[in-house]
């Protein structure tokens, strides 16, 4: 990894830039204390804070749900590596956000660009209300940031990681998420009520799965993935069992994605919410599955789990507002859309080892048209009142659908384009990719120094 001499540079630059940042504030802000930093003032939101809290600690227990999938679906020589991928994504994310993060998305408007205030939470961000909303939007910085290491695994310097674990959550996250949920310009459209996504298709998925893509292609295949006449070969998990618990803890963690995303608990929509959550689900793991059985005669339990989160994906960002049926439309949609996506890639030289592109950035796309469609002009943007939600199929025209297809060709953009050039910078300044014989030999030896099974010889290639 990195050298002592340049550790101890870096250490002197870094103390110097935090201890000058923080004399700044000091001397330029206010610290004063918010107008309700012990909550007294709240409590009649008793039951709002106490909804948002749980649903967040779901949300952040969906880490748990992702790693023991990336891990199941890959070998057992790097799994060492992809936990540790996963706990760091939520650590680097709880500091960065919480620093930076939440106040480039959430703090106030620059033009419909990004906020300008609520820098380290300091002043009137020390506030109840304030952290509360920090922490239900860091869950959701930490599940994009995280959805990329399915996309580069078995073949990423853990160094080159833990700088793009930064820079989604200071800059890629918070600032398409200002533009949707912050007041920025795509919640701004005149079109429909506006860019549209009750919890996160575009916002959480999209932008991880888009970013995931270009982190495989400025990498490259893993070492055997492909035979000498280009044709793709299968590099089999290591797990089924593990990558299985994963989906559960997913689609257990989404109830609190989704229906926690009304952010009241008097919302009685919530109901609608978790079921709309659980029928695409299942309807994407079903015709995933049925689509693996006609193409290859064979019951694919991977391609199953992943349909699974397929789904859940693709009804993230219209669950509140679409009947039932529809729910499950757009998971028989979204099901074989993404074992499409994963054939598709694959044919194109992307090495996707989870398919973690196909599942949240294609289905994520498919999860913000949906909206445009379906939207049953029942539930208002986060709210019971009128105006009400409504897509093309309930005569709500074709504005809705407008709004929701730029949002998804700014999405696409937007996480690709910065992520490409990222990764790019990178690997020109030190390189991202590990050397052959660390790949060959799995990275959880030459990264960590510590196998994830070390009674058992995981050095298959």
């Amino acid at each position: 990894m990195f050298s002592k001499e340049e550790v101890m540079k870096w250490l002197k630059r870094g103390g110097l830039a935090l201890g000058v940042t923080c004399l700044v504030f000091l001397v330029t802000h206010r610290v004063a204390l918010a107008a309700d930093p012990t909550g007294a003032g709240s409590t009649e939101q008793a039951a709002n804070y106490i909804w948002i809290l749980i649903c967040a600690f779901l949300v952040m227990f969906m880490q748990a749900g992702f790693g023991m999938l990336e891990g199941g679906f890959c070998r057992a020589k790097n799994v060492t590596n992809l936990m540790t991928k996963n706990l760091m994504d939520f650590a680097i994310g709880s500091l960065a956000f919480f620093l930076v993060g939440y106040a480039i998305m959430m703090g106030g408007d620059w033009h419909g660009l990004w906020g300008t205030q609520g820098w380290f939470m300091l002043g009137d961000y020390y506030d109840v209300d304030k952290y509360l909303n920090m922490f239900w939007m860091l869950v959701f910085c930490a599940t994009a940031a995280t959805i990329v290491a399915g996309a580069v695994a078995e073949r990423m310097k853990f160094k080159a990681y833990l700088v793009y674990s930064v820079v989604v959550s200071v800059i890629i996250f918070p600032i398409f998420g200002h533009w949707v949920w912050g007041g920025g310009w795509i919640s701004q459209l005149p079109f429909g009520l506006g860019g549209l996504d009750f919890a996160g298709s575009g916002v959480v998925h999209a932008v991880g799965g888009f970013v995931g893509l270009a982190g495989a292609m400025v990498l490259g295949p893993r070492f055997g993935k492909y035979a000498k006449d280009g044709k793709p070969q299968a590099i089999p998990g290591h797990s089924i069992a593990l990558a299985t618990l994963g989906v559960f803890i997913l689609w257990f963690g989404w109830f609190g994605f989704n229906p926690g995303s009304t952010c009241d608990p008097h919302h009685l929509r919530i109901s609608v919410i978790a079921v709309n959550t659980n029928l695409a689900a299942a309807a994407a793991a079903l015709a995933a599955m049925l689509v693996a059985k006609w193409k290859t005669k064979k019951w694919d339990t991977g391609m199953a789990l992943n349909g699974a989160v397929a789904g859940l994906v693709a009804i993230t960002c219209a669950c509140a507002w679409v009947e039932g049926w529809a729910a499950i439309v757009i998971g028989l949609i979204a099901g074989p859309l993404m074992y499409a996506g994963v054939k598709f890639l694959e044919s194109k030289g992307v090495d996707d080892p989870v398919g973690a592109v196909s599942v949240h950035g294609i289905c994520g796309l498919w999860g913000l048209l949906s909206l445009g469609f379906f939207a049953d002009g029942t539930y208002g943007n986060y709210s019971t009142e009128a105006p009400f939600v409504t897509g093309l199929f309930y005569g709500g025209g074709g504005g809705q659908l407008l709004a929701q297809f730029i949002t998804a060709v700014v999405v696409f953009a937007w996480a690709f384009g910065i992520g490409y050039l990222m990764f790019k910078i990178m690997d020109k300044t030190f390189g991202i990719r590990v050397s052959p014989e660390e790949e060959l030999q799995g990275l959880d030896i030459p990264e960590h120094g510590t196998p994830a099974y070390p009674d058992f010889l995981t050095t298959r290639r």
